[in-house]
Formats: C-alpha cells, sequence, structure tokens
C-alpha cells in the first residue's frame, strides 16, 4: 500500500500540541484555550473577539466560575441592550481565571491577524503573562512576525524553526500528481518543472 504523503501545516502543528495539552489537562489540572487566525476572516477577527473566546474557553474548564468574572458579567447585563466587555476588562478577567489553575494558550497563524489587531493581541497577552507567571503561550507564525513577538513579549520567547524537507515536498507533490483525474493534460516536461519549482516556493510559505 503506498503511503500518503501529506504537509503539516502550523494549523496541523498547533493541533498536534492542543491535542496533547487536552490530554493531559485532566491529569495535571491544567486550562487549555486556542485561537485560530484566518487570512479569510482578518476584519472579524478582532484583539477583543480573539480574547473574549479564549476567556470562555478558559472558564470553561473551571469548576466555579470566579466571583468577580460572575460580578463583571452581571454588570454588563444590566446595560439596556447588554454590552460586550471592553478588552482592558477582557483582560483582568483572563487575568483573574489564569491565576486559579496553569494555564496553555494556543495562538495559531498570528501572522494572518492584522497589523494592527497583532499589537493589541501581544499586549494583551504580556499583560496576562505579567500577573500570572504559571500561564504559557504557544504561537505559530511566519518568520516576519517574530521580531514583533520578541518586542511584545520581552525575554520571553523561545523560538522553534519548522520547515519541511525538499524530499517531502517533492514526495507530497508525486502523490497528488498520481491522482489527476486528467493524466493526458500534463506533459512529462510540464510536470518536471512542477517538481522543480513548487518546492522552493512552498518551502518559504510553510516556515513557522
Amino acid at each position: 500500500m503506498q503511503r500518503k504523503e501529506k504537509l503539516l501545516t502550523s494549523c496541523d502543528v498547533s493541533s498536534l500540541v492542543v491535542d496533547s495539552l487536552c490530554d493531559q489537562a485532566g491529569e495535571r489540572n491544567l486550562a487549555v484555550a486556542c485561537f485560530y487566525f484566518d487570512f479569510a476572516n482578518q476584519k472579524e477577527q478582532s484583539p477583543t473577539g480573539m480574547l473574549g473566546a479564549i476567556l470562555k474557553q478558559v472558564v470553561g474548564g473551571l469548576e466555579e466560575m470566579p466571583w468577580e468574572i460572575a460580578r463583571a458579567y452581571e454588570g454588563q447585563g444590566k446595560v439596556i441592550g447588554g454590552r460586550v466587555p471592553q478588552l482592558a476588562n477582557i483582560v483582568k478577567m483572563l487575568q483573574i481565571t489564569s491565576s486559579k489553575k496553569p494555564t496553555f494558550i494556543c495562538v495559531d497563524a498570528l501572522d494572518e491577524c492584522l497589523a494592527g489587531y497583532r499589537v493589541k493581541v501581544l499586549d494583551s497577552l504580556n499583560q496576562v503573562l505579567q500577573k500570572c507567571p504559571g500561564t504559557r503561550i504557544f504561537i505559530t507564525g511566519r518568520p516576519h512576525v517574530h521580531p514583533e513577538i520578541s518586542k511584545r513579549l520581552p525575554g520571553r520567547v523561545k523560538s522553534v524553526p519548522i520547515t519541511p524537507r525538499r524530499d517531502d515536498i517533492i514526495g507530497y507533490i508525486r502523490a497528488r500528481l498520481d491522482e489527476d483525474t486528467f493524466p493526458d493534460a500534463m506533459d512529462n516536461s510540464l510536470e518536471a518543472e512542477i517538481i522543480e519549482k513548487i518546492p522552493d516556493n512552498i518551502s518559504k510559505m510553510y516556515v513557522r
């Protein structure tokens, strides 16, 4: 049986990390939260929405909602029509919840977050780290966001480059070409050109 080739993207790596943490969450009493940025939804994925989603997951993993958070949401609900908490309030609530137990926050594809949003996201995460030393943050993104992460999370960043091997990329391309339902549409010369040129471009795209 032919082995099916597959290239790991940052989303695959993040999913593996999240799955591993979730498997350990109960035994080690951990809180695990994740957020996946998507280029197609850049404008909708605001810092408030992103941190709010993280907060909801962390709170969901607690046996009891902290009274400070319950009171804050009760106060928001009393406003006519209700009101979404502001970013600063969400950060404070995340600091409270993350201090209750060791917390892991996983953020995938930070490079697909709008630049203006990215600053607020990283600054907010840094505020959480300052108040909650037991919190750990896992971030994936293309190399160009690394200097920004190092700047916004000073002294807290350890970088691990992930680059697919050229042989793996070629194996993946060959496997996909073999699945082509119109094999006569491509001659040997075009196939050779694809196998020669695409791996270099994919290497640049998939580096995290």
